[in-house]
């Protein structure tokens, strides 16, 4: 099977299949859907978490995917300006310097909240990656020296001026990366353990002893805004749970008490103040569908509120009462096959996707239907895809039929495959090639001795066999607790800011087992490019495809390529694959782009 898919991918006779000069510059017009009246803005795409990808021009970017690779993605939905009562003026993100997330394993799933302890956030995305704590990780070796890089002609030196300039501008952005929100004021502090007691019967979805729990806490301290807000919590989940619409509405005059009590701090205002607008307008759509059950549109709007709550089942069961009143109704068919496949039906979500497409009607032509729809079409061998693909570009959706990246800066050049010349980090190159003994013990080592530590691939990108990941960096954050296993890797790392400082990128290790293939993919951004150290590589068997180019790794050997272009992998040796991952920034990318883009 993995054959016959390779020679296709190779041939690339596909129709609308770009074959000439693969160099190109990212079209303006690749973003233009962003601004479409019918299209998500940026605060209802913070709403959603970003886990609904959508074509997005960061040039002004000041705030901001796993992440990472989005061929199951799940697809956004089209909502009306009018919506979500947020102002679209507002920050991409409720918080400055919080990550955002991008769940990659086809759930819909709201805003990464505030993680001070954890609440406002562990029920509400699905990210994978853990966020270590920041502490010192000791870089001194003492066993294998590590080769020095070579000094690099071409990089002139910074002027004394200019250094502390940089510097202080590095450390105050590592000092807000770390900082976390505040949801507790000084009081609060004082009675934490009894809200965390409250807090964690809500995590083990207790919710009736919880907001039990919560409301003894509100009446012995009727000035704790973190107490308030976790009973409005409570009554919510419970409302959700119970479909209650009294409940919901207890929910939203509790999120409000909590934001009016004084001492409370801005971050948990924002968070109260933001939930109880999401889910006001909840309420009121249910209200105004229950007074008016034969309104289309406001069912339309109420199972776009769902999703926005991260509802799937919700959402599911009012597109398909659309459908059951309008067979024909190609905004809830879109919506509804976006469901099916973020269920991963893929061969049931493929009519709904494309019949809503082709209907042409307000709120379905948006970059993510098109990339889902080709998606899908992929996944069960069908070659139509490109032709979605091919519409998506020309409609402005996609920078080319290859590179479907959806978070991305316009006017960057554009091409599957990198020599370490034209990225510029030669250095970066010849330390991670000189040293990649080094790093492979240290790897083997800790598949020997914990293979915990690599956890599976669960972004739904494989279609059969095993892949294990291990992740040093994340979103530019150090993992300390992975880096303690493989200290001189970190080490080597720490010298480079362009991989450790890469935001929308991760440094890991990948294994992967004989048997496995990856379905053709793309990553969520043009401002990295992607570095493959080979480790332990079998003879035979190994192959990587970035758009019609296939190549294979080797032991020691970096290979470097634009993820944000399609592409695919095959494991059909005899032996397991290891390569160390280092994602770096774009090149052509200036300083303060780098500062300001938000993470992936």
């Amino acid at each position: 099977m993995c054959g016959g898919r390779l020679k296709v991918a190779e041939k690339t006779h596909v129709e609308h299949s770009p074959k000439e000069k693969m160099v190109l510059k990212t079209k303006d017009a690749t973003n233009r859907h962003a601004a479409a009246p019918n299209s998500v803005t940026p605060t209802q795409e913070t709403v959603l978490a970003s886990s609904l990808s959508s074509v997005h021009n960061d040039d002004d970017d000041d705030d901001d995917d796993d992440d990472d690779d989005q061929a199951a993605v799940p697809l956004p939905p089209m909502v009306k300006d009018d919506f979500v009562p947020d102002d679209p003026r507002d920050s991409l993100h409720p918080y400055d310097g919080e990550a955002e997330t991008i769940d990659t394993a086809g759930v819909l799933v709201e805003e990464r909240l505030p993680e001070e302890s954890v609440e406002l956030g562990q029920d509400l995305t699905s990210s994978k990656f853990t966020q270590e704590a920041d502490s010192a990780v000791d870089t001194e070796i003492q066993a294998e020296p590590l080769a020095e890089p070579e000094p690099q002609k071409e990089t002139p030196k910074k002027t004394e001026a200019e250094e502390p300039t940089e510097k202080q501008a590095e450390e105050k952005l590592k000092e807000k990366a770390k900082k976390k929100p505040k949801l507790f004021n000084k009081f609060d502090k004082t009675i934490k353990a009894e809200i965390d007691a409250a807090e964690k019967l809500r995590k083990k979805g207790k919710l009736d002893e919880a907001l039990k729990a919560f409301e003894a806490l509100v009446q012995k301290h009727p000035q704790s805004p973190r107490s308030r807000y976790g009973k409005a919590q409570a009554e919510d989940y419970l409302a959700e749970k119970q479909r209650s619409n009294d409940l919901l509405q207890k929910a939203i005059n509790t999120y409000r008490e909590a934001a009016e009590l004084p001492d409370v701090t801005s971050d948990l205002l924002r968070a109260a103040l933001k939930r109880r607008r999401i889910r006001g307008s909840l309420a009121t759509l249910e209200k105004l569908v229950e007074i008016f059950p034969e309104d289309i549109d406001l069912k339309n709007e109420l199972g776009v509120a769902h999703l926005l709550l991260g509802d799937n089942k919700g959402a599911r069961k009012v597109f398909d009462e659309v459908l059951v009143l309008e067979p024909s109704n190609g905004f809830a068919k879109v919506h509804f096959g976006f469901i099916l496949k973020s269920e991963n039906k893929i061969p049931e979500s493929i009519p709904y996707l494309k019949e809503g497409l082709e209907s042409g009607e307000p709120g379905t032509d948006d970059g993510r239907f098109y990339f889902h729809l080709g998606d899908a079409l992929q996944r069960i061998g069908d070659d139509s895809a490109y032709h979605w693909y091919e519409l998506g570009h020309k409609r402005g959706h996609f920078a080319s039929v290859w590179q479907r990246s959806l978070y991305n800066v316009a006017g960057l050049k554009a091409q599957p495959w990198w020599t370490p010349k034209e990225t510029g980090y030669t250095n970066l190159v010849k330390t991670l090639e000189r040293n990649w003994k080094t790093i492979r013990d240290e790897a083997l080592a800790v598949i020997d001795q914990n293979t915990g530590s690599f956890v599976p691939e669960e972004e739904n990108l494989r279609e059969k066999g095993e892949w294990g990941q291990n992740t040093l960096w994340q979103q530019g954050k150090k993992a300390d607790a992975a880096c303690q296993g493989v200290p001189k890797t970190c080490a080597l790392l720490e010298r480079y800011s362009e991989a450790t400082g890469c935001k929308r990128g991760q440094i890991k290790f990948s294994v992967m087992q004989p048997g496995t293939h990856v379905w053709p993919h793309t990553g969520p951004t043009n401002c990295r490019l992607r570095m493959h150290l080979g480790l332990v590589i079998p003879k035979q068997g190994c192959r990587i495809r970035c758009t019609d180019i296939t190549r294979e790794w080797e032991e020691g050997k970096v290979l470097i390529f634009d993820d944000s272009f399609e592409h695919e992998v095959w494991q059909d040796a005899d032996s397991y694959r290891l390569i160390f991952i280092v994602d770096v920034w774009h090149p052509e990318l200036t300083a303060h782009q780098r500062q300001t883009l938000s993470p992936i």
